[in-house]
């Protein structure tokens, strides 16, 4: 091939190769919703699952004590298996200042979103590490089942308008491919687990799981918690104890499973959690979601 043919090859190349890095969203449009400055999008890019990554590993390794491995502090990058068959639910700050005061775009919330059949095809969902999700997905079979993982916000935007729009977000996503109920772990800062026992007495007692939606910590995992005896907090002071991601699942109808993990590695005491589409409590939704997620 010819000097000139080669010249004329490479940027048609270079847009194919451009092209197959990005991600098939299955139907969505890449941005969701804007509120500002801020952007909701779906990642569509190695890059943008980086800048993900960069902020969880800030979130999670430099304020939240998580103990990185070697990869992920080499990088400083929180990287995951997973990542690589998720789909990266993610809010960008597009007028994000620098300090040297050059606009740049920012990543400052994210989500991560399994679907059933892709964990199935590949390794499973995440959660099967710490809870024993066989019975209720033998139970729920006809179901189409969401996990969700690795949230944060960025410490500069912990106000309702970041959290509101992820919200928006896994709603679109989960009406889009028909999703019944949504999975994870909700994370209570810290590895002494005993300290929450009022907080998990509380969640146990007010927003326990439907026997056919539970998932109980793996026998390995189970963290040695005396909960009978401890008293449930108060409606008001469990609101103030709990972290805000589990105040939101409480907000839109979620439901707790019982007992508890402790996530050394993340420096975390981790419960199951299931918000079933049906019970999301449409007050919330008229209030988070707006008109154009509800159309959408």
């Amino acid at each position: 091939m010819s000097t000139r043919s080669l010249a004329l090859w490479r940027p048609i190349a270079e847009a194919a190769r451009r092209k197959a890095a990005r991600f098939d969203l299955h139907g969505l449009p890449a941005v969701l919703d804007r509120i500002g400055s801020l952007e909701l999008r779906l990642a569509t890019s190695k890059k943008e699952v980086r800048r993900a990554q960069r902020l969880r590993y800030k979130v999670f390794s430099k304020e939240g004590g998580a103990t990185p491995d070697p990869t992920a502090r080499l990088l400083r990058r929180d990287v995951c298996r997973y990542d690589r068959i998720c789909d990266h639910l993610i809010v960008v700050d597009l007028a994000a200042r620098r300090r040297t005061g050059v606009i740049k775009p920012r990543v400052v919330g994210v989500y991560r979103l399994l679907r059933q059949e892709i964990a199935q095809a590949q390794f499973g969902f995440y959660s099967a590490q710490e809870f024993d999700l066989s019975p209720m997905l033998a139970a729920r079979k006809g179901d189409r089942i969401l996990e969700l993982g690795r949230s944060c916000v960025h410490r500069d935007y912990r106000d309702r308008k970041v959290l509101e729009l992820l919200w928006r977000g896994l709603w679109i996503y989960a009406r889009h491919h028909r999703i019944d109920a949504m999975i994870g772990c909700a994370s209570l800062p810290g590895v002494d687990a005993q300290r929450h026992a009022g907080a998990l007495a509380f969640l146990r007692d007010c927003a326990p799981a439907r026997e056919d939606f539970n998932a109980a910590p793996l026998a390995h995992r189970r963290a040695a918690i005396e909960t009978d005896g401890a008293e449930p907090l108060s409606f008001r002071r469990a609101l103030a104890a709990l972290p805000p991601l589990i105040k939101g699942y409480l907000r839109v109808g979620a439901r707790f499973g019982e007992g508890a993990v402790v996530d050394r590695q993340f420096n975390c005491t981790d419960v199951f959690v299931v918000v079933r589409m049906c019970d999301i409590d449409t007050r919330y939704i008229e209030h988070i979601v707006g008109e154009r997620a509800r159309a959408a």
